[in-house]
Protein backbone atom coordinates (compact mmCIF):
# COMPACT_ATOMS: atom_id res chain seq x y z
CA UNK A 1 0.00 0.00 0.00
CA UNK A 2 1.09 3.57 -0.67
CA UNK A 3 1.11 6.37 1.87
CA UNK A 4 -2.21 6.86 3.64
CA UNK A 5 -3.48 3.42 2.65
CA UNK A 6 -3.85 4.27 -1.04
CA UNK A 7 -3.49 1.38 -3.54
CA UNK A 8 -0.02 1.08 -5.02
CA UNK A 9 -0.81 -0.37 -8.44
CA UNK A 10 1.34 1.65 -10.86
CA UNK A 11 -0.48 4.05 -13.14
CA UNK A 12 0.33 3.54 -16.82
CA UNK A 13 0.48 6.94 -18.50
CA UNK A 14 0.57 7.47 -22.28
CA UNK A 15 2.47 10.46 -23.63
CA UNK A 16 0.12 11.54 -26.41
CA UNK A 17 2.52 13.69 -28.44
CA UNK A 18 1.25 14.51 -31.93
CA UNK A 19 0.88 17.25 -34.53
CA UNK A 20 -2.24 18.99 -33.30
CA UNK A 21 -2.35 21.18 -36.40
CA UNK A 22 -3.50 24.79 -36.44
CA UNK A 23 -7.09 25.99 -36.07
CA UNK A 24 -8.49 22.74 -37.44
CA UNK A 25 -10.44 20.96 -34.67
CA UNK A 26 -11.73 18.18 -36.93
CA UNK A 27 -8.25 17.13 -38.02
CA UNK A 28 -6.86 17.34 -34.50
CA UNK A 29 -9.66 15.28 -33.00
CA UNK A 30 -9.19 12.58 -35.64
CA UNK A 31 -5.52 12.36 -34.71
CA UNK A 32 -6.38 12.39 -31.01
CA UNK A 33 -8.73 9.46 -31.55
CA UNK A 34 -5.89 7.45 -33.05
CA UNK A 35 -3.60 8.31 -30.13
CA UNK A 36 -6.18 7.33 -27.50
CA UNK A 37 -6.99 4.05 -29.26
CA UNK A 38 -3.30 3.11 -29.51
CA UNK A 39 -2.67 4.06 -25.89
CA UNK A 40 -5.58 1.98 -24.67
CA UNK A 41 -4.36 -1.02 -26.66
CA UNK A 42 -0.96 -0.60 -24.99
CA UNK A 43 -2.53 -0.80 -21.54
CA UNK A 44 -2.52 2.88 -20.58
CA UNK A 45 -4.96 4.04 -17.90
CA UNK A 46 -4.26 7.74 -18.40
CA UNK A 47 -3.69 9.37 -21.80
CA UNK A 48 -2.21 12.86 -21.81
CA UNK A 49 -2.65 15.16 -24.84
CA UNK A 50 -0.90 18.51 -25.42
CA UNK A 51 -1.92 22.03 -24.45
CA UNK A 52 -4.69 23.58 -26.57
CA UNK A 53 -4.62 20.43 -28.64
CA UNK A 54 -7.85 21.08 -30.53
CA UNK A 55 -6.77 24.42 -32.03
CA UNK A 56 -3.15 25.11 -31.19
CA UNK A 57 -2.02 27.96 -28.93
CA UNK A 58 -4.14 30.74 -30.42
CA UNK A 59 -4.69 34.28 -29.14
CA UNK A 60 -8.23 34.27 -30.57
CA UNK A 61 -10.21 32.59 -27.78
CA UNK A 62 -13.34 34.58 -28.60
CA UNK A 63 -13.47 32.55 -31.81
CA UNK A 64 -12.09 29.20 -30.69
CA UNK A 65 -12.74 28.68 -26.97
CA UNK A 66 -15.62 26.38 -26.05
CA UNK A 67 -18.05 25.98 -23.20
CA UNK A 68 -17.41 23.09 -20.77
CA UNK A 69 -19.84 20.91 -22.73
CA UNK A 70 -18.75 22.14 -26.16
CA UNK A 71 -18.40 19.87 -29.19
CA UNK A 72 -14.69 19.15 -28.80
CA UNK A 73 -15.11 18.28 -25.14
CA UNK A 74 -17.90 15.88 -26.03
CA UNK A 75 -15.73 14.13 -28.62
CA UNK A 76 -12.87 13.75 -26.14
CA UNK A 77 -15.23 12.52 -23.43
CA UNK A 78 -16.53 9.96 -25.91
CA UNK A 79 -12.99 8.76 -26.63
CA UNK A 80 -12.35 8.27 -22.92
CA UNK A 81 -15.59 6.33 -22.52
CA UNK A 82 -15.17 4.21 -25.65
CA UNK A 83 -11.64 3.11 -24.75
CA UNK A 84 -12.13 2.97 -20.98
CA UNK A 85 -9.23 5.30 -20.14
CA UNK A 86 -8.79 8.62 -18.40
CA UNK A 87 -7.85 11.43 -20.78
CA UNK A 88 -6.14 14.66 -19.70
CA UNK A 89 -6.37 17.19 -22.50
CA UNK A 90 -5.55 20.84 -23.18
CA UNK A 91 -8.64 22.88 -24.09
CA UNK A 92 -9.39 26.58 -24.47
CA UNK A 93 -12.47 27.15 -22.34
CA UNK A 94 -14.95 29.93 -21.71
CA UNK A 95 -16.52 30.52 -18.32
CA UNK A 96 -17.65 33.40 -16.10
CA UNK A 97 -17.47 35.84 -19.00
CA UNK A 98 -13.80 35.11 -19.74
CA UNK A 99 -11.43 32.65 -21.37
CA UNK A 100 -9.02 30.15 -19.83
CA UNK A 101 -6.20 27.94 -21.04
CA UNK A 102 -7.24 24.72 -19.33
CA UNK A 103 -6.33 21.11 -18.72
CA UNK A 104 -9.49 19.02 -18.47
CA UNK A 105 -9.62 15.47 -17.14
CA UNK A 106 -12.23 13.06 -18.49
CA UNK A 107 -12.75 9.83 -16.57
CA UNK A 108 -12.86 6.38 -18.07
CA UNK A 109 -16.66 6.62 -18.03
CA UNK A 110 -16.54 9.81 -20.10
CA UNK A 111 -17.44 12.01 -17.14
CA UNK A 112 -15.71 15.32 -16.59
CA UNK A 113 -13.50 14.79 -13.52
CA UNK A 114 -12.14 18.32 -13.19
CA UNK A 115 -10.32 21.25 -14.74
CA UNK A 116 -7.03 23.04 -14.12
CA UNK A 117 -6.64 26.60 -15.38
CA UNK A 118 -3.16 27.79 -16.31
CA UNK A 119 -1.88 30.04 -13.54
CA UNK A 120 1.09 31.70 -15.26
CA UNK A 121 0.21 33.33 -18.59
CA UNK A 122 2.93 33.95 -21.17
CA UNK A 123 2.94 37.74 -21.44
CA UNK A 124 5.71 37.68 -24.06
CA UNK A 125 3.22 36.06 -26.43
CA UNK A 126 0.24 38.19 -25.40
CA UNK A 127 -1.53 35.41 -23.54
CA UNK A 128 -2.23 37.59 -20.50
CA UNK A 129 -4.15 40.06 -22.67
CA UNK A 130 -6.81 37.58 -23.81
CA UNK A 131 -6.95 34.87 -21.13
CA UNK A 132 -7.59 34.95 -17.40
CA UNK A 133 -5.18 33.18 -15.05
CA UNK A 134 -6.31 30.30 -12.92
CA UNK A 135 -6.21 30.83 -9.20
CA UNK A 136 -5.36 27.42 -7.77
CA UNK A 137 -3.71 24.07 -8.34
CA UNK A 138 -5.58 20.90 -9.28
CA UNK A 139 -4.72 17.40 -8.09
CA UNK A 140 -6.69 14.42 -9.38
CA UNK A 141 -6.65 10.87 -8.03
CA UNK A 142 -6.62 8.00 -10.49
CA UNK A 143 -6.55 4.53 -8.99
CA UNK A 144 -4.91 5.82 -5.83
CA UNK A 145 -2.22 7.77 -7.70
CA UNK A 146 -2.34 11.53 -7.19
CA UNK A 147 -1.81 13.53 -10.38
CA UNK A 148 -1.23 17.30 -10.44
CA UNK A 149 -1.76 19.17 -13.72
CA UNK A 150 0.20 22.15 -15.05
CA UNK A 151 0.40 23.93 -18.40
CA UNK A 152 3.47 25.05 -20.38
CA UNK A 153 4.77 28.37 -18.94
CA UNK A 154 3.85 27.18 -15.42
CA UNK A 155 6.97 25.02 -15.70
CA UNK A 156 9.22 28.04 -15.16
CA UNK A 157 7.74 28.68 -11.70
CA UNK A 158 8.96 26.01 -9.26
CA UNK A 159 6.88 27.44 -6.42
CA UNK A 160 3.69 26.25 -8.14
CA UNK A 161 4.97 22.67 -8.09
CA UNK A 162 6.38 22.78 -4.58
CA UNK A 163 3.03 24.01 -3.28
CA UNK A 164 1.39 20.67 -4.20
CA UNK A 165 4.40 18.36 -3.87
CA UNK A 166 3.25 16.61 -0.71
CA UNK A 167 -0.16 15.97 -2.29
CA UNK A 168 1.21 14.63 -5.58
CA UNK A 169 2.80 11.43 -6.86
CA UNK A 170 2.88 12.59 -10.49
CA UNK A 171 3.09 16.08 -11.97
CA UNK A 172 1.94 16.40 -15.57
CA UNK A 173 2.87 19.36 -17.77
CA UNK A 174 1.04 19.74 -21.09
CA UNK A 175 2.55 22.23 -23.51
CA UNK A 176 2.98 24.00 -26.81
CA UNK A 177 6.69 24.52 -26.10
CA UNK A 178 8.53 25.83 -29.18
CA UNK A 179 11.61 24.13 -30.57
CA UNK A 180 13.76 27.22 -30.10
CA UNK A 181 13.52 26.78 -26.29
CA UNK A 182 13.46 22.98 -26.11
CA UNK A 183 16.69 22.85 -24.06
CA UNK A 184 14.90 24.70 -21.25
CA UNK A 185 12.00 22.24 -21.39
CA UNK A 186 14.30 19.26 -20.91
CA UNK A 187 16.18 20.74 -17.95
CA UNK A 188 13.17 22.20 -16.13
CA UNK A 189 11.11 19.00 -16.28
CA UNK A 190 13.96 16.99 -14.80
CA UNK A 191 14.53 19.61 -12.12
CA UNK A 192 10.88 19.54 -11.07
CA UNK A 193 11.12 15.74 -10.64
CA UNK A 194 14.30 15.90 -8.55
CA UNK A 195 13.27 18.75 -6.27
CA UNK A 196 9.77 17.37 -5.61
CA UNK A 197 10.74 13.68 -5.44
CA UNK A 198 7.97 12.55 -7.73
CA UNK A 199 7.27 11.56 -11.31
CA UNK A 200 7.09 14.37 -13.85
CA UNK A 201 5.52 13.82 -17.26
CA UNK A 202 5.79 16.45 -19.99
CA UNK A 203 3.66 16.18 -23.14
CA UNK A 204 4.41 18.61 -25.95
CA UNK A 205 3.17 18.88 -29.53
CA UNK A 206 5.02 18.59 -32.83
CA UNK A 207 4.45 20.42 -36.11
CA UNK A 208 3.88 24.10 -36.85
CA UNK A 209 1.25 26.58 -35.78
CA UNK A 210 0.86 30.33 -35.47
CA UNK A 211 4.36 30.96 -36.81
CA UNK A 212 6.08 28.64 -34.30
CA UNK A 213 7.75 25.28 -34.84
CA UNK A 214 7.40 22.49 -32.29
CA UNK A 215 9.65 19.42 -32.05
CA UNK A 216 8.02 17.49 -29.22
CA UNK A 217 10.43 16.15 -26.65
CA UNK A 218 7.65 14.60 -24.55
CA UNK A 219 9.29 12.73 -21.70
CA UNK A 220 8.73 11.13 -18.30
CA UNK A 221 11.13 11.36 -15.36
CA UNK A 222 11.13 9.34 -12.18
CA UNK A 223 11.42 10.73 -8.65
CA UNK A 224 15.23 10.49 -8.76
CA UNK A 225 15.25 12.53 -11.95
CA UNK A 226 15.96 9.47 -14.08
CA UNK A 227 14.53 9.51 -17.58
CA UNK A 228 11.96 6.75 -17.97
CA UNK A 229 10.69 7.19 -21.53
CA UNK A 230 10.78 9.71 -24.33
CA UNK A 231 8.18 9.95 -27.07
CA UNK A 232 9.16 8.37 -30.37
CA UNK A 233 8.29 9.31 -33.93
CA UNK A 234 6.57 6.03 -34.84
CA UNK A 235 3.09 7.34 -34.11
CA UNK A 236 2.67 5.17 -31.02
CA UNK A 237 2.48 6.93 -27.66
CA UNK A 238 5.24 6.11 -25.20
CA UNK A 239 4.06 4.60 -21.92
CA UNK A 240 5.45 5.46 -18.48
CA UNK A 241 4.57 3.73 -15.22
CA UNK A 242 4.15 5.81 -12.06
CA UNK A 243 4.32 3.94 -8.75
CA UNK A 244 2.97 5.89 -5.76
CA UNK A 245 4.60 3.44 -3.34
CA UNK A 246 8.02 4.19 -4.85
CA UNK A 247 7.44 7.93 -4.36
CA UNK A 248 6.40 7.39 -0.74
CA UNK A 249 9.43 5.20 -0.07
CA UNK A 250 11.90 7.73 -1.46
CA UNK A 251 10.33 10.54 0.51
CA UNK A 252 10.46 8.49 3.71
CA UNK A 253 14.12 7.59 3.24
CA UNK A 254 15.15 11.09 2.13
CA UNK A 255 12.69 13.48 3.83
CA UNK A 256 13.68 16.59 1.90
CA UNK A 257 10.07 17.79 1.66
CA UNK A 258 9.12 17.46 5.32
CA UNK A 259 10.13 21.03 6.09
CA UNK A 260 7.96 22.42 3.29
CA UNK A 261 4.66 23.89 4.55
CA UNK A 262 1.53 22.70 2.76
Amino acid sequence: MAEGGRPCVPLRIALGEYDTGWLDPSASLRRAASIVAAASSAGARLVVLPEACVTGWTMEPARWAEDPDGPSAMVLAGLARTHGVHVLVGLLTRADGGFYNSAVLFGSDGGRRGEYRKQKLFAHGGEDAVYRPGGSAAVFEIGGVRVAAFICYDLRFPELFRAVAQRSDVMVVIANWPAVRRAHWDVLLQARAIENQCYVVGVNRVGEGGGARYDGGSVAYGPWGERLVRATENGRPAIAEADAAWVAGIRDEFPFLHSVPE
